[in-house]
């Protein structure tokens, strides 16, 4: 793949030929949006499988244990896969790990709203495919694909009552919260404190849902918007750091390296470049 995005299809014939029943279930190190537009989907993932008939979306979020096999129905199977490092979108890679914690595939309503996620997977494919690839259209076009399933989610929750786990609920009035904070550096006790328990209550909903802490969380929002920063702004690494809640310079790009593998330097001139 594009070392940062790529799209490619799973049609018939590369079903047949190569998707094997007794493939072993892998990791890989980048993001993966399915949009299932014909035929359907065995998906194993978190230790169980689940069959899917189109439409539908999955996401499998990087280090996923998982394993794939389209299905044919009516002699038909067409998926678009779509594939990106976090740091592509870097705020919309956060919300879908953790909106996706538990259910990573939902099943979708073969509507106009579908149409239109389909249509925009073809807009990315023509634009990567275009001689002149401008990478800023394909990260345009990827941001609304996602917008178009958060509203499709929300419906179908809203729809099927889906919303009246407790702990799912308290999961996702929390990452709200933390998309309105976070910028001001509260701590673990702030967001415990809005939502009414204990901070050990909320850190154990955290770990339920997505495996991660409190702080965590808190963290890898922080480092999802200095990637934003360092692409889209001018700002020295170390006025974003300072924006982000560090006092130091060389705390942030410490922080910044141990999660993403590289200084904020070197990825602001890889994203630039790749970007121009």
């Amino acid at each position: 793949m594009n070392h940062q995005f790529s799209i490619h299809s799973i049609d018939s014939a590369k079903v047949i030929d190569t998707f094997d029943e007794g493939a072993e279930a892998n990791r890989h190190e980048f993001e993966e949006l399915l949009i299932g537009v014909e035929g359907g989907l065995e998906h194993f993932i978190d230790f169980r499988t689940v069959v899917y008939d189109a439409p539908y979306i999955s996401f499998v979020s990087a280090g996923k244990l998982h394993r794939i096999r389209p299905i044919l129905k009516n002699d038909k199977c067409f998926i678009w896969v779509i594939r990106f490092q976090p740091g592509f979108l870097p705020d919309c890679a956060f919300k879908l790990q953790s909106y996706y914690p538990v259910a990573p595939d939902l099943k979708l309503n073969n509507d106009s709203a579908f149409r239109r996620m389909v249509a925009l997977c073809e807009m990315m494919d023509e634009e990567m495919n275009a001689l002149s690839t401008n990478m800023r259209v394909v990260q345009d076009l990827l941001r609304a694909l996602f917008s178009m399933i958060e509203a499709a989610r929300d419906s179908i929750e809203q729809l099927s009552g889906m919303g009246g786990n407790s702990r799912s609920t308290t999961f996702s009035k929390f990452l709200d919260l933390l998309e309105m904070n976070f910028r001001n550096q509260p701590g673990v006790e702030f967001y415990a404190s809005e939502l009414g328990m204990t901070a050990r209550n909320l850190n154990n909903i955290c770990h339920g849902m997505v495996n991660r802490s409190v702080s965590e969380l808190i963290e890898e929002r922080r480092m999802a918007e200095g990637k934003i920063l360092l692409v889209n702004t001018d700002k020295t690494v170390g006025e974003i750091g300072f924006d982000l809640g560090y006092n130091e310079k060389s705390c942030f790009t410490t922080v910044f390296k141990k999660t993403s593998g590289q200084t904020p330097t070197s990825f602001r001139k890889q994203m630039r470049k790749m970007l121009s």
